[in-house]
C-alpha cells in the first residue's frame, strides 16, 4: 500500500484519532510546504523525564517496563520495523501507550544497512551523506514519519552522518538536498525532523540547518555523541545549536583515545558531560521537551543502570527548575 493510501486509510479507521495529538495533526493532512514548524508533545511536563525503548523486543514488555520504572514519555527506536509499517502494528502500540500512560515523543530509524559506528567506515556507511544508501535510507524516515502520525508522535529523528566540514565538498550540498526533502516530507505530517548530535562538529551541524532552511528542521542533542565522536563538549555546543534543540538524549561517556574507535559510553555522573550546565542552558532557552534516557547495554544491568540515571538526572532537573521559580 502506498503511503499516502496506507494514511487515508487509517483516518477510515479512526487510528489517526486515537490521540490528542494525532487528532491535531490530521487537520494539517495534505500539506507539502515546510513553512511552519511542528508542535511538541502535548501533555508532557516541561524537561519529563524519558527512556530510549525498542518496541520490537517485545511491545508490551517495553511499555510496561517504561511505566515501572516511573518514566512519563519514551523515545521510540524503529529499525526493526523499516518495511513492516502497518495499521495494525500502529493499533497495537497505540493501544499500550495508552494502556501504561507512556507519551512517545519521538522517532528514529537510522537504516537499513550495513553501519559501522566508528571513524574508519563510520563515514561511508552512516546517515544520508554516502551514495550507496541514500535513497534507501530516505524512503525509510518517509515510512517511519508517515507511521509517527498515526500515533501522533511529532518529531522524526535520524543521524543523518558525517556531514562534510567542507561546504565546497559535493557530498555536503548532496546531503543538505536529501535533508530538505526529508523536512519538507516531515512537515507535511505536522512534525518536525530532528539531525542527531554526533557525527558531524555543532559549527557543521548549525551551517547544514541554514543552507536547508526550513523552519522544522531541528537537532536532537545526544549529550554524549559529541564526546564519543570528539567533535565537541555538549556544554559548549548549546551556544552554537541550543535554539535548534528539540529533542534531548541523555547519555554520558569519554573521549575517544584509539583513532579508530569511538570514545566509551557509561553510566550517566560516570562520563564527561555536565548535565547540570547543559540543562540550565537549555532551560534558559526555552526548552520544554524531554529528556530521553539512553544507556547503550542491555539485560539486567542495563535495568539497573537505568534506576540509578534517574535519580541522577532528577536532582538536577529539580535545582534546575526550582532555581527559576
Amino acid at each position: 500500500m502506498r503511503r499516502r493510501e496506507f494514511l487515508q486509510a487509517a483516518i477510515g479507521t479512526g487510528l489517526l484519532y486515537s490521540s490528542p495529538v494525532a487528532k491535531a495533526l490530521s487537520i494539517g493532512w495534505g500539506r507539502s510546504s515546510a513553512d511552519e514548524p511542528a508542535p511538541a508533545a502535548s501533555g508532557i511536563a516541561p524537561m519529563a523525564l524519558g527512556l530510549l525503548v525498542k518496541p520490537s523486543r517485545g511491545p508490551e514488555m517495553v511499555f510496561s517496563r517504561v511505566k515501572e520504572l516511573g518514566f512519563s514519555t519514551c523515545f521510540l527506536s524503529l529499525d526493526d520495523y523499516i518495511g513492516k509499517f502497518s495499521q495494525s502494528l500502529a493499533q497495537e502500540l497505540q493501544g499500550l501507550l495508552n494502556k501504561y500512560g507512556v507519551t512517545p515523543t519521538a522517532a528514529e530509524v537510522v537504516g537499513p544497512g550495513p553501519l559501522k559506528w566508528n571513524f574508519t567506515e563510520g563515514p561511508s556507511t552512516i546517515g544520508v551523506v554516502p551514495r550507496a544508501t541514500r535513497a534507501a535510507r530516505v524512503d525509510a524516515l518517509k515510512q517511519t514519519s508517515d507511521f509517527a502520525k498515526l500515533l501522533g508522535i511529532p518529531c522524526v529523528q535520524t543521524h543523518c552522518g558525517f556531514i562534510p566540514e567542507n561546504p565546497g565538498d559535493p557530498l555536503y550540498e548532496e546531503a543538505v538536498l536529501a535533508i530538505r526533502e526529508l523536512a519538507q516530507y516531515c512537515a507535511g505530517n505536522g512534525q518536525s525532523f530532528l539531525m542527531e548530535t554526533g557525527q558531524e562538529t555543532p559549527t557543521t551541524l548549525l551551517r547544514a540547518i541554514k543552507d536547508v532552511d526550513k523552519p522544522n528542521l531541528g537537532v536532537g542533542l545526544d549529550t554524549a555523541n559529541l564526546i564519543l565522536y570528539g567533535k565537541a563538549n555538549p556544554v559548549d555546543a548549546v551556544d552554537i545549536i541550543g535554539p535548534y534543540v528539540r529533542s534531548v538524549h541523555a547519555k554520558d561517556g569519554r573521549w575517544p583515545t584509539d583513532p579508530s574507535k569511538l570514545g566509551e559510553e557509561v553510566v550517566i555522573g560516570k562520563g564527561l558531560v555536565d548535565f547540570s550546565k547543559v540543562f540550565a542552558k537549555l532551560h534558559k532557552l526555552g526548552y520544554t521537551g524531554a529528556i530521553t534516557i539512553e544507556r547503550e547495554t542491555s539485560g539486567p544491568q542495563q535495568i539497573e543502570d537505568v534506576r540509578q540515571e534517574k535519580i541522577y538526572l532528577e536532582r538536577i532537573l529539580k535545582q534546575i527548575q526550582s532555581s527559576s521559580t
